[in-house]
């Protein structure tokens, strides 16, 4: 009853082998959907409609080995983008597929971020170190506002000058990160399924605590954005969906170190 991604992606892998013909309906609409259906066919799977909402599966007896390129992280390049703009600057992502984050890059040019998304496989960033502009944000199922950038872009928003509403309607308790923010100065108040932020002028450091792991993107984010020390604690859930974060960050001029606290 809702296009979900994992529950796709499983049905798909178990319709491979399954006897006969799987038909999924409401499936979900997510690029890394068609990448899953293009990896089964080249080991000889029969994936009809990935892409669509309508998904056909004719399960065959067996499956060969192959050779596949994934394609790239869109949500860890939505990240690098939003950290762009909270930080200032010019920066240039490559591997990427701008299609994919079409959402993300007319979002960020409603704060008043540039973005040149028109070369392949490439977006380019300019923030100029403005507070950005308040802006409305529900996430959404795909092509719309993925749920794994809101925590980023409330972290971004809480410098905004003027208020902005983000709207959850994907995931429950998906605001814990607001709290944390909250501790490095953030006005932001949770209404139901709802974040008022009423953005300030900047935030300072504090010692938060990443409680899972796009929380703890944001609060990377966050803490570009401020003059003072941030301490993150719980640095293990970024791992889970970043790799080498921080010497990304360090390349691009940011002053953060990594500590080993075992």
């Amino acid at each position: 009853d809702f296009p979900s991604v994992g529950a796709t992606e499983n049905i798909m892998m178990a319709a491979a082998l399954a006897r006969g013909m799987t038909v999924i309906e409401n499936a979900a609409l997510e690029p890394e959907i068609q990448a899953l259906a293009e990896f089964i066919n080249a080991m000889g799977g029969k994936v009809r409609g990935a892409g669509t909402s309508l998904i056909k599966i004719e399960g065959v007896r067996q499956l060969k080995g192959t050779t596949h390129a994934i394609i790239p992280d869109r949500i860890e390049a939505g990240t690098y983008m939003v950290a762009a703009a909270a930080a200032g600057g010019e920066v240039i992502i490559n591997q990427v597929i701008p299609e994919h984050l079409k959402a993300v890059t007319a979002k960020l040019r409603e704060t008043g971020i540039e973005i040149d998304d028109s070369i392949p496989r490439r977006i380019h960033i300019i923030a100029r170190g403005e507070q950005p502009k308040p802006i409305y944000l529900k996430t959404m199922p795909y092509p719309g506002f993925s749920t794994d950038m809101q925590p980023q872009f409330t972290a971004l928003l809480a410098t905004a000058q003027g208020t902005s509403l983000v709207n959850e309607s994907i995931f429950d308790n998906r605001f814990l990160h607001v709290r944390e923010l909250a501790r490095m100065g953030a006005n932001i108040r949770v209404e139901n399924r709802t974040a008022v932020i009423h953005g300030v002028k900047s935030l300072t450091g504090a010692q938060v605590a990443a409680t899972d792991l796009r929380a703890g993107a944001a609060l990377v984010i966050a803490a570009l954005g401020t003059s003072g020390k941030t301490i993150i604690s719980g640095c293990e859930h970024i791992d889970r969906g970043y790799e080498n974060l921080i010497g990304k960050l360090i390349s691009l001029g940011a002053s953060m170190e990594r500590y080993n606290t075992t």
